[in-house]
């Protein structure tokens, strides 16, 4: 078997909506269709990956470095032992020739993004969700087909008060979420701890609240927030400080002694493994938030679960970012904690197939073969256009 192409579209996500640090209203991503030789009922099995929000579209890099070096390898240099199927870590290879090591920036989203496409394709032609295969090759072999997740939203927005604000997480709520997250620090501390009380007041036992910064502060101001949230039952308070200032990090867990939750802006395992070691963050309690999708892909993501393994951290206490299915079949064959949803924002690329319900804040996977996007109708639409 061999790829026959690999294709890439720089797709608009763009909204309204802000955090504490950048508007989404210019925002991209890239679409990558990796297409090969194998026939499933009369037409050809192709992969599907895209990056997850808050990073813009790589096609660039990935026309001019990694596609190339995909395409004109030997092909038997991207098969497995047994020469029926891909190998991704043989395709991380040799997309990563030639590259030096350290600056993981946008680099780490294009191979990320291509990463995707080759599981969603090895999975597809084994006939198995990915989950499965996972459990199968990198866990236990049991994958857990239900899957914790929490609704990411309370963004701010240019005329949305208090009360629209606890109008969308009353939504939620109302799908089955029992976890919902809202944002802080793009406004003054007084003004967020007043959206803050509005959510709390309106959550019923068993519901909870998580608070995200994305990295706003400087750490005197991330300390200043640390100990007015510490009044608060709050589910996380995430990213308060640049996420590779880990001794700001460790100073605010220092001071709060509840969750904290950060990584999604950590793009490599010696990044993650830094934040393990330098970021005073503590195994018992808080969470991790590295994206497959931006930080090179699964193959990366599993050496930096091994590394957390060799640190005495759970598996459990990994929550991804970015609300893709991607991580949702992480979760359910490798045995993370759970995993981010966006239920309204950044679509058609957000949420879980057709038919997929939110009870009690989990899912249940469907069995569908690959990650499952051609059980979401209008994702799939836009990925067979790029395909056909």
């Amino acid at each position: 078997m061999r790829i026959v192409e690999i294709r890439e579209e720089t797709l608009p996500i763009s909204s309204s909506i802000r955090n504490a640090f950048i508007d989404f209203s210019k925002m991209t991503l890239s679409l990558v269709a990796v297409i090969t030789d194998v026939q499933r009922d009369g037409r050809p099995v192709v992969g599907y990956g895209f990056n997850s929000n808050g990073r813009y579209g790589q096609g660039s890099m990935m026309r001019e470095r990694f596609i190339p070096r995909v395409k004109t390898a030997d092909h038997a240099d991207l098969l497995d032992d047994t020469g029926e199927n891909l190998d991704p870590g043989r395709i991380w290879d040799v997309m990563m020739a030639n590259e030096k090591p350290g600056g993981h920036g946008e680099r780490s989203v294009a191979v990320g993004a291509m990463d995707m496409a080759v599981w969603d394709a090895v999975a597809k032609i084994e006939n198995k969700p990915l989950f499965q295969l996972l459990a199968e090759r990198h866990g236990n072999g049991l994958a857990d087909n239900k899957v914790f997740v929490y609704a990411a939203g309370g963004y701010y927005q240019p005329g949305r008060g208090i009360q629209g604000l606890r109008d969308e997480m009353q939504s939620y709520l109302d799908r089955g979420y029992t976890t919902v997250k809202a944002k802080i620090g793009g406004a003054p501390l007084i003004e967020d701890m007043q959206r803050i009380e509005a959510v709390l007041g309106m959550l019923r036992p068993g519901q909870r609240l998580a608070v995200d910064a994305n990295g706003r502060f400087d750490a005197r101001t991330a300390v200043e927030y640390a100990k007015a949230l510490s009044a608060y039952d709050l589910f996380w308070y995430e990213e308060p400080v640049d996420p590779l200032d880990f001794e700001a990090q460790a100073e605010v867990a220092g001071v709060y002694a509840k969750p904290l939750a950060t990584g999604e802006n950590l793009f490599s395992m010696q990044d993650a493994r830094n934040l393990i070691r330098y970021g005073g963050l503590r195994p018992d309690r808080d969470w991790l938030q590295f994206d497959c999708a931006l930080s090179y892909g699964l193959v990366e993501y599993l050496r930096t679960l091994s590394m957390l393994d060799e640190h005495g951290w759970s598996r459990t206490r990994c929550i991804p970012h970015g609300g893709h299915q991607m991580s949702l079949n992480i979760a359910a064959g490798l045995g993370l904690g759970g995993n981010e949803s966006y239920p309204d924002l950044f679509q058609p690329f957000g949420g879980f197939p057709d038919g997929v319900e939110v009870e009690d804040g989990y899912i249940t996977m469907p069995d569908l073969p690959g990650i499952g996007f051609e059980g979401k109708s209008d994702l799939y639409s836009v990925m067979r256009s790029l395909s056909d």
